[in-house]
């Protein structure tokens, strides 16, 4: 999968695209049925899917610290898509210059100018350009007049509620992580590359692989959580947060492997969530610390035995 960056009034594809366009946080099921429709226009038509996403995504530019967190950071956003076989993504920087882009601007620069697009499919409830005033009719008529055409995709329902990023963290604040799994169709996981930390935990008998997070993450706490090393399934205790007992300040996934000795700095992991313990929080010294830490193995390796019973 292609992953372009801005490059505004280039054509990158002469032949043209079938393309949708949408912050696809999470890439849910929602998203996945807009990614179908989109591929199967794609195949008929003979050309390259793409989407188009922004970074940072609107609300974030817009309401800054007060955006509802990612589901999904850039980077497991553009692992999901992939996976989904998309031929290239157009990642959009959202900045101040680009929010006073009108929809027509949009359209005339974007879609046709940089995608010579064919084809567009749009959520139902999709809206696009300064001040919202993009939609689906608009892309309906500027299509007529520029040679293309639009469809739009009936957002996707499970059990007559709507499957959205909202609902998933709704889910994900409440822990319940088996209605989370029903709407992304997946486990909810994080990915990144394992970093080099400050090597406390260790000093205390609790190594953990690091994760640095470039935004407050959805999830706040300890978790029970399986990983995917070295090709293998490891289980472990998480902890997502920014430290406390030690003052720390910038978010950090830290994962405690258990009996899992290798070193794996700068190797990409995932980590699958499967249940919380507690929040995050400060202890006045460390010997609390490890006092909790041990208590919140023995009560992940209790949830991991109560799973093997039951299958």
């Amino acid at each position: 999968m292609k992953v372009l960056r801005d490059r505004r009034g280039q054509c990158q594809f002469p032949s043209g695209v079938v393309a949708t366009i949408g912050n696809f946080d999470g890439v849910h099921l929602g998203h996945q049925s807009v990614l179908a429709q989109l591929k199967a226009h794609a195949e008929r038509l003979g050309l390259p899917a793409v989407v188009i996403i922004f970074e940072p995504q609107p609300a974030e530019f817009f309401l800054q610290n007060e955006a509802p967190r990612r589901l999904t950071p850039l980077r497991d956003k553009l692992l999901a898509l992939s996976d989904e076989k998309i031929d290239a993504v157009l990642c959009l920087s959202f900045d101040a210059s680009f929010a006073e882009l009108t929809a027509e601007e949009f359209i005339q620069n974007i879609l046709l100018d940089q995608l010579n697009v064919k084809h567009v499919v749009i959520g139902d409830d999709f809206r696009f350009g300064k001040g919202r005033q993009g939609d689906f009719a608009l892309l309906s008529k500027r299509g007529a007049e520029n040679n293309f055409t639009a469809s739009p995709v009936v957002t996707l329902s499970q059990n007559a509620k709507r499957v959205s990023s909202t609902g998933i963290r709704q889910a994900l604040d409440e822990s319940d992580f088996d209605q989370a799994k029903l709407l992304l169709g997946r486990a909810y996981q994080l990915n990144g590359r394992v970093i080099h930390g400050d090597k406390r935990g260790r000093t205390i008998g609790f190594p953990t692989a690091n994760i640095a997070l470039k935004r407050p993450s959805i999830l706040h706490g300890v978790y029970v959580v399986s990983c995917q090393v070295q090709g293998k399934t490891v289980c472990g205790v998480a902890n997502v947060g920014q430290r406390p007992t030690v003052g720390g300040t910038r978010w950090l996934l830290e994962v405690n492997l258990f009996d899992f000795q290798h070193e794996i700095y700068g190797e990409h992991i995932t980590v699958e969530f499967l249940a919380r313990l507690r929040g995050e929080q400060r202890f006045e010294s460390f010997a609390e610390l490890k006092a909790q830490i041990l208590n919140d193995v023995e009560k992940a390796k209790a949830f991991f035995q109560a799973e093997i019973r039951l299958d």
